[in-house]
């Protein structure tokens, strides 16, 4: 009795990491051209400094810079996959949970996280030095099925070893 109310409770609950991760992603796309690509600036600057001083690699300041540039705008776009493949992630999970699984799984996930792409890149038409791209929503569209591939994949095989165990153990009791 307990643990059905619990679930009734809870299980809504796990829509809270999708809606946070909407909030973060809106919050990225508020960002003014400039910022934004101060911050994927920098982010590529510690990847490339990094990479040099593991790797001992003893580039000048020149040539970190010249690395600096040349992966600013894959840094740029696979953070824009990243976003999307949590936020199919975060959605896809608590859809599962409410048993929707297989292609439908794929179909709603998909709907509500390339819907979201669309409007983040309309949003983005309101802010100041950014555009919107429908290349940004194909690369965000990448990253979602992805992540709803991954849940599918995780989700089954939790299925087929994790649990179906219990399952069995449950019938025979």
């Amino acid at each position: 009795m307990i643990k059905t109310i619990l679930r009734i409770l809870l299980k809504p609950l796990s829509f809270i990491p999708a809606i946070l991760m909407m909030y973060l992603i809106f919050n990225f796309s508020a960002q003014d051209g400039v910022t934004s690509g101060n911050l994927s600036y920098k982010v590529s600057e510690i990847i490339v400094e990094t990479a040099n001083e593991a790797f001992e690699l003893n580039w000048s300041s020149d040539q970190e810079q010249y690395y600096i540039e040349r992966i600013h705008y894959p840094v740029r776009k696979l953070a824009h996959m990243t976003e999307y493949f949590l936020l199919a992630v975060s959605v896809s999970f608590p859809l599962y949970v409410y048993r929707v699984r297989g292609i439908w799984l794929l179909l709603l996930a998909g709907t509500i996280c390339v819907g979201f792409a669309c409007l983040d890149e309309y949003h983005q038409s309101f802010v100041a030095g950014r555009t919107p791209s429908r290349r940004d929503v194909m690369i965000d569209s990448i990253g979602i099925a992805a992540g709803v591939i991954l849940v599918q994949m995780i989700c089954f095989i939790g299925r087929v070893t994790v649990f179906r165990p219990l399952a069995r153990k449950k019938k025979r009791a």
